[in-house]
């Protein structure tokens, strides 16, 4: 059986406990238990959540796991020194550590994170690279996983690095059935970006927000700064300047990053050609959009097609097998 532990301290947030159901439920929908769950704390004893419900805890100890996991916290604070001693001495006990959310930054304190690749919450992933430079932050991915250390974003994330983290252990069906059981989608991508394109945006003006209608509803057109200026009813000099300063994106950039999403939606969603769905969401060819879709998902637009069907004809089997049980 897996030891799987959980690190809580107080204010951890009682989101990050969705992770807990997920493993339950391995344990439910497996022949026999596969995880040994277990919560720790620097001094053991009841630890307050952010909510103000308590859980009991064992203290630290030198007890080996085979997956150690940080949860965040709905205030991110400075970590406590007894547990980034703890995390730090933990690679040797533990087969792989997980960071949900903001528990990155314990990791990162303990030294884990140097020279890999780490995510947490968009909101707080600047402040993890200003803090710590040695870390390679992605702060648009769902989760990573580099080597032994596995990061995710905040929030709902957590459940879907738990399933990538039983999907590793017991393979894409058990994952599937676990996802299936706890009604949730199969866990989103890694590569997966945090949030739409549009609302990473933000603008502040009527103008800005013109525009990006005007984008999205044309990206078949080539889409040029005069004539995106133009829905604007600003100058291109003006534009541009003013769109960098509310968005904080180029609006070259911007509009790959919408093209990017719709084009998306179309792979997974139709038939059309790779082609096709590059002619319609306005890139040149099919070799930009793949290089555009490998800038923002890591992976080609093929894989990410084919990733999706099938996982539609995984539900569906599983849709069957009920009905004919």
């Amino acid at each position: 059986m897996r030891r799987v532990a959980f690190v809580i301290y107080p204010g951890y947030s009682v989101m990050a406990l969705a992770a807990v159901s997920v493993f339950e439920t391995a344990n439910l929908l497996a022949a026999e238990p596969v995880y040994d769950l277990h919560f720790i704390s620097e001094t053991g004893g009841p630890v307050r959540t952010s909510s103000g419900l308590r859980l009991d805890s064992e203290p630290f100890g030198d007890a080996a796991f085979d997956t150690l996991i940080l949860g965040g916290t709905t205030v991110r604070e400075p970590s406590a020194p007894a547990m980034i001693a703890f995390v730090r001495s933990a690679p040797p006990r533990c087969r792989r550590i997980a960071a949900i959310c903001s528990g990155a930054f314990v990791l990162a304190a303990a030294g884990l994170l140097d020279g890999r690749r780490a995510t947490t919450h968009w909101a707080y992933a600047r402040d993890l690279q200003r803090e710590f430079p040695k870390v390679k932050v992605d702060e648009d991915k769902i989760f990573i996983n580099d080597g032994p250390i596995w990061t995710s974003a905040g929030m709902s994330a957590g459940i879907d690095l738990s399933l990538a983290l039983i999907e590793s252990d017991l393979g894409p069906q058990a994952a599937k059935s676990v996802a299936r059981k706890l009604v949730v989608y199969h866990r989103r991508a890694g590569g997966q970006s945090q949030f739409s394109a549009l609302l990473e945006l933000a603008p502040k003006s009527d103008r800005i927000r013109k525009a990006l209608t005007y984008a999205r509803e044309n990206l078949h057109k080539p889409l040029t700064v005069p004539e995106l200026a133009e829905a604007a009813h600003l100058s291109p000099r003006q534009f541009s300047r003013a769109f960098h300063a509310e968005t904080g994106q180029s609006p070259a950039k911007a509009i790959e990053n919408l093209r990017v999403e719709a084009a998306r939606a179309l792979m997974e969603e139709s038939r059309h050609p790779i082609d096709v769905v590059a002619r319609q969401t306005g890139f040149s060819d099919r070799d930009q959009m793949r290089r555009a879709f490998l800038r923002a998902f890591g992976q080609p637009p093929q894989t990410l097609r084919r990733n999706a069907r099938l996982e539609a004809i995984d539900w569906r089997d599983d849709e069957d097998s009920d009905e004919a049980a």
